[in-house]
């Protein structure tokens, strides 16, 4: 049994830097040491302002680094961003300025190296930076997401697909969301960071994990040297069950050992925390699929009054089934395979995961007979 390490903890550079500090030093386990190589993988999805709870706040990420460097470490900070370019995320975040004057390589991961999982992924691409690195450590922020229910630690890792093959990869796997949490506990496992901290801090709610989605404030860091461990803490804190993540239901139907982590000085579930509505689009007999598909599914949609038509979403759909005829965003809903990564990368919050006319009435029927 693993253990997750709970801190209270604000943004206030000097106390948590202590905090960061403990509980690497509880981690490490002389793994850091002189000379060594460590990446510092945070979540850098976009270009946002902390106070927006899309990517790790940079002073965690400062925090880390100094610590590495302490050691005596080679440091870098890396990530491959869903949109905008690398220096146009690492300014707006603040990560540029937070970690100016340190020693650290900050750089996107540009290079890949194909990796045989033995799976039934068979080949992945992974990034060289990030397989050849001494320790890797992995700080996801706490996030709801529209397709996943929540992106946490394990999550975090499909940062290390470098580039446009994220999307491939969204379109590989279709809107079957199992095999999909099945190709990130694969590169979790490919990866297996030493070290997983997570900025619970100020955390999202909602329609997350993008702009869409809203930071509901909790003061926690969580950390531990298992993802997985630390992703079943995380559902804890805001009152799921671990294994009704799909991360952890993968890795478990790919016999991958789990057992709860021991949780010190675990706070207590949070109140009223909204996490997105999972469902399957291929749900039910084969012969009612595509009706259930196309009118009880949930969907991507624009929200006009906000949308900019900036063509973010256009370009990021991996099924193209998405377009922008002249200022009016026009959807096809046979060839969307519900990954909500228009939600994801939306600067503007104008995309959302909206319920069908039908899916409405039915919900509404249940609740009157409930």
């Amino acid at each position: 049994m693993g253990k997750v390490i709970f801190r209270k903890a604000s943004y206030e550079y000097q106390s948590l830097r202590a905090a960061v500090f403990e509980m690497l030093a509880m981690l490490d386990n002389s793994g850091i040491t002189t000379d060594a190589n460590v990446l510092i993988k945070p979540n850098l999805l976009s270009p946002a302002r902390p106070w927006q709870a899309i990517t790790t706040h940079p002073l965690i990420i400062k925090a880390a680094a100094e610590y590495a460097l302490e050691k005596g470490a080679k440091v870098s900070v890396s990530d491959s961003s869903a949109v905008g370019s690398f220096e146009k995320v690492i300014s707006t975040n603040g990560v540029r300025e937070a970690l100016s004057g340190l020693k650290v390589n900050l750089a996107p991961l540009t290079d890949s190296a194909k990796v045989e999982t033995g799976g039934k992924f068979k080949v992945i691409e992974l990034s060289r930076e990030v397989l050849e690195a001494d320790v890797v450590i992995n700080l996801p922020k706490l996030k709801t997401h529209a397709q996943m229910g929540m992106t946490l630690a394990v999550k975090n890792l499909f940062g290390c697909v470098v580039g446009l093959r994220k999307p491939e990869w969204h379109f590989r796997v279709g809107e079957d969301k199992e095999l999909f949490a099945e190709l990130l506990t694969t590169i979790y496992l490919q990866i297996k960071p030493s070290i997983n901290l997570m900025d619970g801090i100020l955390a999202m709610e909602g329609q997350g994990p993008g702009a869409r989605g809203k930071p509901r404030e909790l003061g926690y860091l969580l950390a531990g040297t298992d993802a997985l461990d630390l992703d079943m803490a995380a559902c804890r804190l805001v009152g799921m069950d671990p294994m009704s993540l799909m991360t952890t239901q993968a890795a478990f139907r790919m016999g991958v050992p789990l057992a709860e982590p021991e949780l010190e000085d675990f706070p207590g579930a949070t109140i009223g925390y909204v996490i997105p509505e999972a469902m399957d689009l291929v749900f039910g007999p084969r012969f009612s699929r595509g009706f259930f598909r196309r009118h009880v599914a949930d969907r991507p949609s624009n929200i006009e009054d906000i949308c900019k038509y900036c063509d973010e979403c256009v370009k990021i759909c991996p099924a193209q089934a998405i377009k922008n005829p002249g200022r009016k965003l026009m959807f096809d809903y046979d060839k969307c395979i519900r990954c909500y990564c228009c939600v994801e990368v939306c600067p503007h919050a104008a995309m959302e995961k909206r319920s069908t006319w039908l899916k409405r009435l039915i919900k509404k029927l249940h609740a009157k007979r409930g």
